[in-house]
């Protein structure tokens, strides 16, 4: 099973506010046979935030998620995408990771971003 990863961030600008921080985390099925992606919740995804020196955000942290099994099946070449947004970011420069919370599959991304005062 070959699962491959990429992490978009955009940084979007809001009138008088904090920006937001929006995350697109694509996974591409890299394979020659259909994978499934296995879940324990409706929690697909994990997105952190990180500067240089800790973590900074946790897309999870203070979350709940409705406790059922799904699976993403994903046929040869095909893509899927999960998506995450953080409210409120301050400025700085900083280190997205990206990385499904499925069983028995593992798929991580990165970015570096910043968000501007």
């Amino acid at each position: 099973m070959t699962l491959e990863g990429t992490l978009a961030v955009t940084v979007e600008p809001t009138a008088g506010e904090s920006p937001t921080v929006e995350f697109a985390f694509t996974v591409r099925n890299e394979g020659s046979e259909p994978v499934e992606i296995n879940f324990s919740d409706s929690g697909k995804t994990e997105f952190v935030v990180r500067d240089e020196k800790r973590e900074i955000w946790r897309f999870t942290d203070g979350r709940m998620f409705a406790q059922l099994l799904s699976t993403d099946r994903l046929e040869a070449g095909e893509t899927t995408t999960y998506e995450g947004e953080w409210e409120n970011p301050r400025p700085g420069e900083y280190t997205a990771v990206a990385e499904l919370r499925a069983r028995e599959t593992d798929c991580e991304a990165r970015s570096e971003f910043t968000v501007s005062s």
